[in-house]
C-alpha cells in the first residue's frame, strides 16, 4: 500500500481506568505511515507493512512484559479481521502495546480468556490515520462515525467465542469515569480502540465495542 508521506495518524490517547481500582490509564499510539521503505531495525510497521514513523516512542515500557503474540488470536469475521492476540501490563499507569499489528490483552485490567467466567476480558489495540492501518481501524467506519461490528457479530479472543451486544462512543477526557465501562461484569468483552475522524484531525473518542460470551 502505497501512502503519501506528511500525513499524520492518530495521537490515541486512550485513557482507562479499572473502576475496581481507580487507576488511571494511558494508551498512547503516535505515528504516521510515510511512503518510504525503511529496513532499519526496529522500524514500526503497520499491517500492509508500510513503515510507520513515531510522534513518540511506543516500545514496550520496562516492566510491562509486553508480547505481541503467544495469546492466540484475535478474530472478527465480519470486518475480516485476523490478528496475533499479545499480551501487556500497564506499567506506572501506562498502557503501552508496542507495535501496530497485533491486539493485546491487558493482563492488569479485567480477566485473561481463560477466566472469563468470573469477569470482563480487555482487549486493546491500535489504529491509524493519514492512511495507515492497525488491528482498529478494521473496526470503525470513520465516514459514518461508528462501530463496522454489527450487534450479533461473532468475536473470537483466544479461542473463546463471544456475540457482539452493542457498541458506544465515549469522549476521551470521560472514558475513566465510565461506570458502564468499566463495571466488572461476567463473560463480557471489551474491544477498545479510536475512532479516527474523516478529515484527519486528531480523535478525541474512543470505540468500545462491548460483547458477551457464546
Amino acid at each position: 500500500m502505497h501512502v503519501r508521506s506528511g500525513r499524520r495518524p492518530s495521537s490515541l490517547p486512550l485513557v482507562l481506568a479499572a473502576v475496581s481500582a481507580v487507576t488511571m490509564l494511558g494508551l498512547g499510539v503516535g505515528g504516521v505511515v510515510t511512503a518510504t521503505n525503511s529496513t532499519a531495525p526496529g522500524t514500526a510497521r503497520d499491517m500492509h507493512g508500510d513503515p510507520v514513523r513515531l510522534e513518540a516512542p511506543v516500545a514496550s515500557a520496562p516492566g510491562a512484559g509486553a508480547t505481541s503474540s503467544g495469546s492466540g488470536r484475535l478474530s472478527v469475521p465480519s470486518v475480516r479481521l485476523d490478528v496475533p492476540l499479545g499480551a501487556l501490563d500497564a506499567v506506572r499507569g501506562r498502557i503501552t502495546p508496542p507495535e501496530f499489528r497485533s491486539a493485546y490483552l491487558v493482563r492488569d485490567v479485567g480477566v485473561t480468556p481463560e477466566h472469563a467466567a468470573s469477569g470482563t476480558v480487555v482487549v486493546v489495540m491500535h489504529s491509524l490515520r493519514g492512511g495507515g492501518t492497525a488491528p482498529g481501524n478494521f473496526l470503525t467506519d470513520v465516514d459514518r462515525g461508528r462501530s463496522r461490528v454489527a450487534t450479533g457479530a461473532a468475536v473470537t479472543v483466544a479461542g473463546v467465542a463471544y456475540t457482539v451486544t452493542g457498541s458506544t462512543l465515549v469522549d476521551k477526557d470521560r472514558i475513566a469515569d465510565d461506570a458502564d465501562v468499566w463495571g466488572d461484569v461476567p463473560d463480557r468483552l471489551l474491544l477498545i480502540t479510536c475512532l479516527e475522524l474523516p478529515d484527519g484531525s486528531p480523535s478525541t473518542q474512543n470505540l468500545v465495542i462491548t460483547a458477551i460470551r457464546a
